[in-house]
């Protein structure tokens, strides 16, 4: 089991930045992929960035490339998500997740969630 905590959510102008944070409980944090998905009112979730268990390798949607960086320091359990150059598209209930599969870009194959973190962007 595994359960997720994410931080660092808020109002902000727009091109600002804002840095996400995921706390996870366990000790085998190191065994998850991890990703970030956002969901804006009335519009599906959807995939922001994902990084492998290692954090060698790194995907993002084309929306946020080139902006977002996810990250990840397994010796605290966290994963990160630094957001740079904000835009009011990107407001949402941004969610971390944790896969023991091989991750992907789909909600459903995440197994465990957090309870959301709040971004709203003014422009």
């Amino acid at each position: 089991q595994v359960q997720l905590v994410e931080s660092g959510g808020g109002l902000v102008q727009a091109g600002g930045s804002l840095r996400l944070s995921c706390a996870a409980s366990g000790r085998t944090f190191s065994s998850y992929g991890m990703s970030w998905f956002r969901q804006a009112p009335v519009k599906d979730r959807e995939f922001v960035a994902a990084i492998t268990r290692s954090g060698g390798i790194t995907y993002y949607a084309d929306s946020v490339k080139g902006r977002f960086t996810i990250s990840r320091d397994n010796a605290k359990n966290t994963v990160y998500l630094q957001m740079n150059s904000l835009k009011p598209e990107d407001t949402a209930v941004y969610y971390c997740a944790a896969t023991s599969a091989l991750g992907g870009r789909t909600p459903k194959v995440y197994n465990y969630w957090g309870q959301g973190t709040q971004i709203t962007v003014s422009s």
